[in-house]
């Protein structure tokens, strides 16, 4: 069956509008509540999903709407057969918060269970990316390709930390330092979905989180995929946008970095038992 061309129509759409009313909001004295310790959500989150919500119903009242902020969800969670909007209104709501520029809007559709189509936009950066499954991967309409580093050592890493950091600051930043000992460098910019394009624009070599949600991830792993990178789970098997982590690479490093995750990953399931 071919694509109504209106989805990615729709997605860029979507995410462009998302990005000037963050621009509307950014900046300003705007209302900040709490989800958890240190989970944040602002009124400019909740405009933006507004937003996002009518525009679906309005075009494509049959399909679901899986998103951070507003509704319940669970029937677009269970429904694999019926295709769903997976949204981030703001992915980097803490840095979004705090006046710091490194926030997107991050979108995609899903039609039986697989992103078909994706986007993401940086309103300070003025870039958009975005992917068709079998299309290829674009910034601002053009092609993306992934890095060519081989080595750990030649690489740049990016990451980000849950939620409940605080609980397990040894498990998560012994990874982080894992890494930093065999990277280039390692960074955390505090968008999931800015670093997976990252990684598929090349300006990041390998990415990897856990304790995440589908709309951190369905958009940017489409992007990497597409752009020819590597995208799995962090115990290396098929990444789906509902397992909670992403490992994303340039695919030469892919398998250095799972050697390092797992001694991590078998350590945490032992204390969980």
């Amino acid at each position: 069956m071919a694509r109504d061309p209106l989805y990615l129509t729709t997605a860029v759409e979507a995410v462009v509008r998302a990005g000037d009313l963050q621009m509307d909001f950014f900046g300003r004295d705007v209302r900040v509540d709490k989800k958890g310790t240190i989970d944040l959500v602002t009124e400019a989150d909740i405009a933006v999903e507004r937003m996002f919500r009518k525009m679906i119903a309005e075009r494509f009242p049959a399909h679901h709407v899986l998103a951070e902020e507003l509704g319940d969800d669970a029937a677009a969670d269970r429904a694999a057969d019926v295709p769903c909007w997976v949204f981030d209104p703001i992915d980097g709501t803490t840095n979004f918060a705090h006046g710091l520029p490194i926030f997107c809007a991050s979108l995609a559709l899903e039609i039986d269970g697989l992103a078909e189509v994706a986007a993401v936009y940086d309103p300070n950066r003025r870039e958009l990316f975005t992917a068709e499954r079998g299309g290829g991967a674009f910034l601002n309409g053009e092609p993306l390709k992934i890095s060519s580093a081989a080595e750990l050592v030649d690489s740049l890493l990016v990451t980000g930390f849950p939620y409940d950091v605080h609980q397990r600051v040894e498990e998560i930043i012994g990874l982080f330092g894992a890494f930093v000992a065999q990277a280039r460098a390692v960074r955390r910019l505090g968008s999931a979905a800015i670093d997976l394009c990252y990684v598929a624009a090349g300006r990041i070599d390998g990415f990897w989180e856990s304790d995440l949600k589908a709309w951190d991830m369905a958009g940017g792993a489409l992007i990497v995929a597409e752009a020819g990178g590597s995208v799995t789970n962090m115990s290396g098997g098929p990444f789906r946008s509902r397992g909670g982590d992403v490992l994303a690479t340039n695919g030469r490093i892919h398998d250095a970095m799972l050697g390092t995750i797992k001694p991590f990953l078998s350590r945490a399931r032992q204390r969980t038992k």
